[in-house]
């Protein structure tokens, strides 16, 4: 099983379509696009999984670079997800005291 990165998708490419396009290469496990999750549309890339390594291989050969809608796609092996820090945290710097919408300190709960 490989999972694949795809970029640029047109933002109309749905899971159904984009599951569709891989299809063609060889049994696609899942396909997922990645959507914002408050207004639901795509960010235009997603995932997809394929049962043969082959398949996988044929699909990057075919169709990174290619054209999808007039966007140029971008499709290589998926990398591991990295580890995201809290990023309020590391602008503040470890500092105790905090400011909340009503302008009053409070201390920060260390757990």
């Amino acid at each position: 099983m490989t999972k694949l990165f795809v970029g640029g998708l047109p933002y109309s490419i749905n899971d159904q379509k984009l599951n569709e396009l891989f299809s063609q290469f060889g049994q696609v496990l899942s396909a997922n696009v990645i959507t914002d999750k408050f207004t639901n549309q795509s960010k235009g890339f997603g995932f997809v999984e394929m049962a043969d390594d082959a398949a996988a291989q044929e699909a990057i050969k075919k169709l990174d670079g290619s054209d999808l809608e007039g966007r140029r796609l971008g499709v290589s092996v998926a990398r591991p997800r990295e580890e995201r820090s809290n990023s309020y945290s590391n602008n503040n710097r470890g500092r105790d005291n905090y400011r909340d919408n009503n302008r009053n300190f409070y201390k920060r709960d260390r757990r």
